[in-house]
């Protein structure tokens, strides 16, 4: 999972034309993706979202991983799993 922040001002509205979100599955402008060990709230806790996806993956993996794990690591782990699973 990344962290997406948004670029414009908040009276600004960004141009959108074009673009889409969702089930694409790809960011149209992956200069809004941020590293996780960048993000301002990566070292808080894991959110219970990112412990329930997590917990499923690790399962399906096989893999045990620690349950304080910060925002940051639980997303580094989310996509390592993922792409492992061909998901990502």
């Amino acid at each position: 999972m990344t962290d997406v922040t948004p670029q414009a001002q908040p009276d600004e509205q960004p141009d959108t034309q074009g673009e889409t979100i969702g089930a694409t599955g790809d960011a149209q402008d992956s200069t809004l993706e941020k590293d996780p060990a960048d993000w301002v709230s990566g070292d808080d806790p894991m959110t219970a979202a990112q412990r329930s996806y997590l917990d499923t993956l690790a399962k399906q993996a096989g893999e045990e991983l620690p349950a304080d794990l910060s925002k940051a690591e639980a997303s580094q782990h989310i996509d390592r799993l993922r792409s492992d699973s061909g998901q990502g």
